[in-house]
């Protein structure tokens, strides 16, 4: 299979908690992009009519909170694939810090981002 991705994906374990309205489904995040994010699929998770919810998450050894909203794009028996459509200003100033640290490669990091603006500015 033919690797569509164009955002640099890094390995981070974190507890995270995903709502929709009133629901929460506490999770984990396997994996995280600045594009997207790969999470456990809940235990008690339900199908719903939409798919637009919110992620949040802390950095490791950290008070310091990510909110995102999330468009679920995929799930399978244990994984749930969320896309990022809106992250404010804070929380994308540390994942961008979270994914640099741990591409380690400045120049790659770079270039997603023009991606991500070119995208943005394409919608």
């Amino acid at each position: 299979m033919r690797e569509r991705r164009k955002f640099s994906r890094v390995v981070y374990h974190a507890k995270a908690v995903v709502c929709q309205d009133e629901n929460t489904w506490p999770s984990s995040i396997l994996d995280l992009s600045l594009k997207g994010a790969l999470l456990e699929k809940p235990e008690n998770w339900e199908q719903t009519d939409t798919a637009s919810f919110e992620l949040c998450f802390c950095l490791h050894d950290s008070d310091i909170e990510l909110f995102m909203d999330v468009t679920l794009v995929d799930e399978d028996e244990h994984h749930l694939r969320f896309k990022i459509t809106h992250v404010d200003i804070d929380s994308a100033s540390h994942l961008k810090r979270l994914i640099e640290l741990n591409v380690g490669d400045h120049n790659l990091l770079r270039r997603e981002l023009a991606q991500l603006a070119d995208l943005k500015e394409q919608v």
